[in-house]
């Protein structure tokens, strides 16, 4: 399938979540005709997913928050949809933008669950609301069966209204737990514990950036109430040392951190649970800005005042350009979106116009910055990690090997551990086992450029850019 109709000028936008939900709709309302494409059945992205509509949820608001603005954002985009300004293709897994020798581009995607028909899209700019996924560190027995991220326990509660068991722990680091522990709490889950790894001092140093986005205080406040009246022990500088189980997850043993982030001896206690929700924050989804050059500070695309990257006709918003949650995604869409619009149109944008969502913009940035460094993972993590625990789960390369790699055949860089090794060449390419690789190396996570964002056909790959 291929999309190659002339006339107004188009604007590409992937990811239909907060970031590109909220771009979409500002360019469509001032005169360009927009495509949005989005890997999931529904608009949303992991922040307001939806339960399926054959479960008939009676109350899907009690699983979110903000759900005005969701309804807000859903609205405007049925209507622009009715009217022909957005064309919203759902179930497209985009692997590959591509920028081609007119400067136009083409957007290519795998159709449905199966990713094996491709489409095609061209566009006169592309507008990157990519998103981010979850930074998880390996330790012993993380692969039991029980076992799940944090935000894909989230993620089944929402989409599905099911939980992954009946006792669980939280655990880990970041603001994404609480959430994640009051939301099964109140789905009827006994929330055993929720283990945090930074502890109270941490916040005192950053009280100013905090106590300038009271909102986002008293948010906090009010998950520290419902676990309250859940009943769920807060357990603060402490992090989860090893899960036990034979054919699945039976307990997790805690422990108590000390003030260099190292596990205080004699602290461990063993918690039964047949779950365990566990994250350490996020990482954003660069690999597409990765492939069309764009740069990038550190893990997150660089962008301008405008949310425009160095490659010309390639705006980002949203967690793609730095973690920050829902607020800072819809701020950073809707300044990219009209700018987008503005100069495909061939006018100078008015950074006036969008004066209010600008500041809102810089608010947020100050705050999650504060809170980047207060959740982080415990320093010496890693010293947890035993060597027959498995780091890389699809090549199942354990800890030894890696320490080994390193050790004994000087590997100094995630790079040559994995040539070493083949920690991460497998289907996930290392997100979720790249952060661990690298703490066990001993070096920094580095961006892997991959020529494509996800594993492709090659009867697929083979075909792009014929034409029908």
């Amino acid at each position: 399938m291929t999309d190659r109709e002339p006339g107004q000028p188009r604007l590409a936008v992937i990811g239909a979540g907060p970031a590109g939900l909220a771009a979409a709709i500002a360019a469509a309302a001032r005169g360009v005709r927009v495509t949005l494409l989005d890997s999931a059945a529904e608009a949303g992205g992991q922040f307001y997913r939806q339960p399926a509509a054959e479960l008939r949820a009676r109350r899907p608001q009690a699983l979110h928050h903000e759900w005005r603005t969701w309804e807000r954002l859903r609205d405007g985009l049925d209507a622009h949809v009715r009217a022909g300004a957005v064309r919203h293709l759902t179930d497209h897994h985009v692997w590959l933008v591509e920028r081609r020798a007119d400067g136009r581009f083409t957007v290519h995607a795998l159709l449905g669950p199966e990713q094996e028909d491709p489409a095609e899209v061209c566009a006169d700019a592309v507008l990157l609301a990519t998103g981010g996924y979850e930074k998880v560190l390996p330790f012993p027995g993380w692969t039991l069966p029980g076992v799940i991220t944090a935000g894909g326990a989230q993620a089944m509660l929402k989409g599905t209204l099911a939980t992954a068991g009946r006792r669980a722990v939280v655990a880990g680091t970041g603001p994404l737990l609480l959430p994640v522990a009051t939301g099964l709490a109140s789905a009827g889950v006994e929330v055993a514990a929720l283990v945090e790894s930074a502890g109270p001092r941490a916040f005192a140093g950053r009280a100013r950036a905090l106590a300038a986005q009271p909102g986002k205080v008293a948010e906090g406040a009010r998950y520290g109430a419902r676990l309250l009246r859940h009943r769920v022990r807060l357990l603060a500088r402490h992090t989860v040392v090893e899960a036990h189980g034979a054919d699945r997850l039976e307990a997790v043993t805690v422990a108590a951190l000390d003030g260099a982030g190292r596990v205080r001896p004699g602290t461990g206690r063993r918690i039964p649970c047949d779950t365990l929700a566990v994250g350490h924050g996020m990482l954003p989804h660069t690999d597409l800005a990765e492939t069309l050059g764009c740069r990038l500070d550190g893990h997150a695309v660089h962008v301008d005042d405008e949310q425009r990257t160095d490659v010309p006709g390639v705006w980002a918003a949203g967690e793609a350009t730095g973690i920050g949650g829902a607020a800072l995604s819809l701020a950073e869409g809707h300044i990219a979106g009209r700018s987008a619009a503005a100069r495909l149109r061939g006018a100078r944008p008015e950074p006036a116009e969008w004066a209010a969502a600008a500041r809102t913009r810089t608010r947020l940035r100050a705050f999650f910055a504060a809170l980047d460094s207060v959740y982080a993972p415990p320093a010496h993590w890693a010293e947890q990690v035993t060597d027959d625990t498995v780091v890389c789960r699809c090549e199942e390369v354990t800890g030894g090997a890696i320490r080994a790699a390193v050790a004994e055949l000087g590997a100094g860089d995630a790079r040559t551990v994995k040539l070493l090794t083949r920690a991460g060449m497998g289907w996930c390419q290392g997100r979720v086992c790249g952060p661990g690789v690298a703490g066990l190396a001993g070096c920094e996570l580095t961006p892997s450029r991959r020529p494509f964002a996800r594993p492709v056909p090659l009867g697929v790959l083979a075909a792009a850019g014929e034409d029908d």
